[in-house]
């Protein structure tokens, strides 16, 4: 399964925390694995800024120097905030979440068991749950990454030839590579992996494999009538 290999979907080279994706399968890391690694790694320090207003709800909560964690944000730990990020009025963190530097967690956006590189964006209500967001990844106001299937069972995840692989999860987000862009509320059904530097448009239901440089559209048809009078 070397299709799902970290390296296929993100550049690594300047990423602190890159031995996270030791391994195989690049959605093992939204396992125990991303758990472990935060909690096993958080220091409990604030380089940033913390407003008055903003909720630490506990000390496994690093925040990297020059990071702002705006009043209203709420944070529980373990996670980790690296340099120059915003965590905006509102946002709602939940813990096992590490990102990179330059990242942004917006108003009413929801983040659990979840990774952003370098520069990731998710600026307006968004959820990104059990997901990883590559380096410049940006999400459309809306965007929803699902992650727990109707029926609850364990995730399949397709490769390029549509075969599905077990992944073992029963929730198991979307991995979204490097300079991938989403347009507003757009959503991604679990298991879901777009390649480098694909893009979706708006309101547009996303599932399974997308390869590299893609776009994916809507094409539902929309008609314009004259009122009846």
């Amino acid at each position: 399964m070397s299709i799902f290999k970290a390296e296929n979907y993100f550049d690594l080279t300047n990423i602190s925390f890159k031995e996270l994706f030791d391994t195989d399968n690049v959605f093992e890391v939204l396992g125990t694995k991303l758990k472990e690694y935060v909690k096993n790694n958080v220091k409990s320090e604030i380089n940033g800024i913390v407003e008055e207003g903003a909720y630490l709800a506990d000390d496994m909560i690093f925040i990297g120097k020059g990071s702002v964690v705006e009043s209203g944000a709420y944070i529980k730990g373990p996670t980790i905030i690296g340099e120059n990020c915003q965590i905006r009025q509102g946002a709602y963190i939940r813990g096992g979440v590490i990102t990179g530097n330059g990242c942004v967690i917006g108003h009413a956006t929801e983040v659990k068991n979840s990774v952003f590189l370098n520069g990731a964006k998710a600026a307006h209500f968004a959820y990104v749950g059990d997901s990883i967001l590559g380096n410049k990844v940006n999400l459309g106001a809306g965007t929803k990454l699902a992650n727990l299937k109707i029926d609850t069972s364990i995730v399949m995840v397709k490769d390029a030839n549509g075969d599905k692989h077990n992944s073992g999860l029963k929730k198991l987000g979307a991995i979204l590579a490097d300079d991938v862009e989403i347009g507003c509320n757009a959503v991604t059904s679990p298991g879901t992996f777009l390649g480098k530097n694909s893009r979706v448009y708006a309101n547009t239901l996303v599932s399974g494999y997308i390869p590299q440089d893609s776009i994916v559209k809507n094409k539902a048809k929309v008609e314009v009538v004259k009122i009846k009078k």
